[in-house]
């Protein structure tokens, strides 16, 4: 299988190539996911910065003051950290919003209101 951090295609240069704090853990080479949800994670925000339009750099700043604020916290939920702070500075999603969705996920219902997901039985 094709590691999309390795295909031009789907992931910038500028992301695939990171550096520092922020750098993308690998092994031999391919990225590491210990978890699905920290390559769902990647993705989201990944795609979130595209879908409105953000330079990588944006994003990549908030990683790195997330990694710096708690360099113990581990690196995907850094992540996180990020692209929430993201999504809310932008006004996409509230940070009630964002605990509401996480609740569903913890849950595992799946259903957010607003995306198609919702249970109306």
């Amino acid at each position: 299988m094709t590691d999309p951090a390795h295909h031009p295609t789907l992931v910038a240069a500028e992301i695939r190539e990171m550096a520092g704090p922020a750098a993308l853990p690998r092994l031999n080479g391919d990225l590491v996911f210990e978890e699905p949800w920290q390559g769902r994670a990647m993705g989201t925000a990944i795609g979130a910065t595209q879908h409105v339009g953000l330079d990588w750099d944006e994003f990549r700043s908030r990683l790195i003051a997330a990694i710096a604020d708690q360099p113990d916290r581990p690196y995907y939920d850094s992540w996180v950290v990020a692209l929430e702070g993201l999504v809310v500075d932008l006004e996409l999603l509230t940070t009630p919003d964002i605990d509401t969705r996480a609740a569903h996920l913890r849950n595992g219902d799946g259903r957010h209101e607003g995306t198609g997901g919702r249970d109306d039985s």
